[in-house]
């Protein structure tokens, strides 16, 4: 999956408005984690994910992790904020971020 600079900008104007669903801690990426992480981005394809790891080397590399695992692509990062996106062809339109936020401007 490649998206463009514009598909890009778009979804980081859409995710500023997003509250972190996800919160990775010093514990890693559990099973559990990463089963929460599939679930949101198969509900609502653009999710953000807080890494509350002090260290940015480590939190960058728990970021590649949940990538890799996820499945998804990272459209952006500042901090200790991400912001995932994985297309879902058929994800519910009142709960895709992405989907609400093209019928609520129009766009098909």
């Amino acid at each position: 999956m490649s998206l463009s600079q514009a598909q890009k900008k778009a979804y980081r104007s859409i995710g500023h408005h997003l509250d972190p669903v996800v919160m990775v801690s010093e514990n890693g990426l559990s099973e559990n984690l990463l089963g929460e992480v599939q679930r949101a981005l198969t509900d609502h394809e653009l999710i953000k994910v807080k890494l509350l790891l002090s260290e940015r080397e480590e939190r960058n590399a728990m970021l590649d992790e949940l990538v890799n695992e996820s499945g998804a692509e990272l459209i952006h990062k500042i901090g200790k904020v991400a912001l995932l996106y994985r297309p879902n062809p058929r994800a519910n339109p009142k709960l895709s971020n992405v989907k609400r936020y093209e019928e609520h401007h129009g766009r098909h």
